[in-house]
């Protein structure tokens, strides 16, 4: 082992953290002696943010290719050089996504040095380094550490990293800055005793304004929304709406509000009661129902406000609960003096980049410069140029956005025009920032060992596509959304956007297709005000196609004054389903060879995983027909609860569910009729007992969606009961897809 960085570094970072990266060191050889269990380890190693990896679609490394984790995971049958000679992943803590100059030169030694070449802006204001060899963390780490970055809790069952508005500060419409509140609470909650005890991950966010979507306050377990008002000495007062339980996931929920004042001097003592409720009241043994807005709505919000309360009463009063209050004035300071901009006429390309990627500061003089990152991604050179830029222009007024960009603040608006020379210079300079050609995704089949479907590729194809007419397009279409996830856990927050793709799979004769749900309905704006329903699965080579035929009805049909949420729910989504249905037929491999291929990948979808099973007989067929009645089933339960029928949606939600249950019966019995309670009964003992229904990573959550609701009155069903309730049946469905495709492969093409 390499000492020479720990030599180098000793009294560089805080002497917490450089104590918990040698013990970290020391875990770490214990293992690699077979003297520490691999659960604890496991868990060790994420709260370090150290990650496992998906390495084997042959993109992006070239080492072999004969494990699916990076990290080691149990499986030490192959001998620990194999297993340890995988690369992974590491996350980094970058809170609010503030970065200094000196911390991009350290990112873009460590990505040079250990990584790819590649950081990677995550959707959380992260920075992720790919395919890094797990030896050489506990260096990475102490290289970070330096220069005041943190991978402690970047993963694992903790705080996850506090998001803030990349623009708090300098925003026209903030009540007030918010960062000096994030960074109160992130450091107030780095390794804090309660919060080491989560059944799973906890998000929190921060926003100055309730209209914006910065923050996307309402789809976290706690958001803070900014907020004033007059004390009782008549002086402004500040506090937050305080939200919680709100998630995405596979079933989204959104946050409730639990109070809608909160003075500064409560935030911390406040949260801290939550986070305790949420460790010792949460799930821990099934990881599927163990978030905080499961055990929200098990205990009923009520009942789960005054657990709060009470436990805060509970607490011990700290000094850190108010300590830092004195310290809130603004996060950062302009390194130059304001100036007027001076365009030179005639500059196409600059007036496009300028139009969508230059935003003036609430300050007089100054801007917030978009810095447009393609896929999130940027390569150490322009790590260093912009530091570069950083020093000379701003300062460290540097933040990273939850869209997968890099925002420069405090730029003088006579220095624009150099500004974007240089980021021109080092091939940082597209327009289109926070417009429908800034599609954001996931990393999908790439690197995540959950992904379906090739997010990244079908975002990198639909950002080119939209980029080559960009100026072309209706102003109104030019602002929307379209966010990607390579599989139903959201990392892409499809479901916060105007155009949502969630990626599955299907299969036809024997072969898997690559495939994306169509998500409509969701909302950005207002911190993510509003939730997406599925309308139908498309194949991956198709998507652009959907895009094109709804962003030009849009352009075509919509009124003055509309959204295109209103525009949606006028035209209504079954004419849109309709106007989509020819897209989702897949004619056979033979005729359209190319729908069997994922974006970005030259093989043919699956090889290596599934292999190919011969023609479906007709058991097959049968079995393929009713998921697709359960799948129609759903999408009428979700047009009726946008037509405000929660009852009719609620009951069409476990129709759904039912039609799916009974298509997989059938599968092995045509012995079964229409009863609820014998179809239940089936499924159990031929699917949920036998564990063919498990998926390996989700195991059997979905089938518990399907016995939970059918022991529910629907009759009594709210809007967000039956709005689950529709979100679950398609997963359901999604889920018995995907068993119906595995036991056709393994059984040579038939599941009977």
């Amino acid at each position: 082992m390499d000492v020479r960085w720990r030599d180098r570094l000793e009294g560089k970072a805080t002497p917490e953290l450089e104590h918990e990266i040698d013990v970290f060191e020391t875990q770490l050889r214990l293992r690699k002696e077979g003297k520490i269990e691999d659960k604890l380890f496991a868990e060790t190693r994420l709260r370090r943010g150290a990650y496992g990896q998906r390495y084997d679609n042959g993109k992006r490394w070239d080492g072999e290719k004969d494990q699916t984790l990076a990290f080691p995971c149990g499986d030490l049958t192959k001998g620990p050089e194999t297993v340890w000679d995988a690369p992974g992943m590491v996350r980094l803590k970058i809170p609010f996504g503030a970065l200094t100059a000196d911390q991009l030169d350290v990112l873009a030694d460590c990505a040079e040095e250990y990584s790819d070449e590649i950081l990677h802006v995550t959707t959380r204001q992260d920075i992720q380094l790919h395919f890094i060899h797990i030896d050489d963390t506990p260096d990475l780490f102490r290289r970070l550490a330096a220069v005041g970055i943190t991978t402690r809790e970047a993963c694992g069952n903790s705080v996850r990293n506090v998001t803030g508005c990349p623009i708090a500060g300098v925003c026209k419409t903030e009540a007030f800055d918010v960062s000096p509140y994030a960074a109160a609470l992130t450091h107030y909650f780095l390794g804090h005793p309660d919060t080491q005890d989560f059944g799973r991950k906890f998000k929190i966010a921060f926003s100055g304004c309730a209209t914006e979507a910065c923050g996307l306050a309402l789809m976290h377990d706690i958001g803070l929304v900014a907020v004033t008002r007059a004390g009782d000495d008549g002086l402004e007062q500040r506090g937050f709406e305080f939200y919680v339980g709100g998630g995405l996931g596979a079933v989204p929920h959104q946050a409730l509000l639990l109070d809608g004042f909160v003075p500064e001097a409560e935030l911390l003592p406040l949260s801290q009661a939550v986070c305790r409720v949420f460790a010792r009241h949460g799930e821990k043994a099934n990881r599927a129902r163990a978030r905080l807005k499961f055990l929200v709505k098990k205990l009923g919000f009520d009942e789960f406000r005054r657990m709060v309360l009470e436990e805060k009463a509970k607490i011990p009063v700290e000094e850190r609960w108010t300590s830092w209050i004195p310290d809130v004035a603004a996060h950062d300071r302009p390194k130059k003096p304001p100036s007027a901009l001076i365009r030179k006429a005639g500059d196409a390309a600059f007036d496009a980049w300028f139009a969508t990627n230059v935003h003036a500061q609430r300050q007089a003089g100054y801007s917030v410069v978009s810095v447009t990152m393609p896929l999130g991604d940027f390569t150490p050179d322009q790590s260093r140029g912009l530091a570069d830029i950083a020093r000379e222009f701003t300062g460290d007024a540097i933040r990273l956005t939850v869209e997968q960009n890099l925002v420069l603040r405090w730029v003088p608006d006579g220095d624009v025009p150099a500004i974007y020379r240089r980021l021109v210079a080092l091939g940082l300079g597209e327009a289109g920032a926070e417009t429908i050609v800034d599609v954001t995704s996931c990393p999908g089949t790439d690197t995540c060992k959950l992904g379906i479907s090739a997010s990244r590729g079908l975002a990198g194809e639909l950002r080119t596509r939209l980029a080559a007419r960009s100026a072309g397009h209706d102003a109104a279409v030019g602002s929307l959304r379209i966010k990607v996830s390579g599989c139903f856990n959201s990392c892409g927050q499809h479901h916060v956007a105007d155009l949502g793709f969630l990626g599955v799979q299907r299969n036809v004769d024997g072969r898997r297709v690559p495939h994306f749900q169509v998500v409509l309905g969701g909302q950005w704006r207002e911190n993510a005000g509003q939730f997406g329903l599925a309308i139908g699965a498309v194949p991956s080579k198709r998507i652009p196609e959907v895009v094109d035929r709804i962003t030009e009805r849009y352009a075509n049909e919509r009124t003055a004054g509309d959204t295109f949420q209103t525009f949606i729910k006028r035209v209504g989504k079954s004419k849109i389903r309709d106007m989509l249905s020819d897209l989702m037929d897949v004619p056979s491999y033979e005729l359209a060879r190319e729908l069997y291929h994922d974006w970005a990948d030259p093989r043919e979808y699956g090889i290596g995983d599934i292999g190919v099973g011969e023609c479906a007989g007709e058991i097959v067929s049968v079995a393929k027909f009713g998921l697709s009645d359960g799948e129609r089933v759903a999408f009428e339960a979700s047009e009726k609860l946008e037509n405000g029928d929660v009852v009719g949606a609620a009951q069409g939600a476990f129709a759904a569910m039912l039609l799916a249950a009974k298509a997989l019966v059938r599968a092995q019995t045509f012995d079964i009729g229409d009863d609820p309670a014998k179809i239940i009964a089936e499924f159990r003992a031929r699917y949920y007992d036998t564990q063919l229904f498990f998926d390996k990573y989700a195991g059997g959550k979905f089938a518990h969606y399907f016995f939970r609701l059918a022991e529910r009155d629907l009759s009594l069903a709210t809007a967000q009961d039956a709005h689950h309730w529709v979100e679950e049946a398609q997963l359901f469905i999604e889920a018995a897809y995907a068993c119906e495709a595995r036991l056709n492969q393994s059984q040579g093409g038939t599941a009977a």
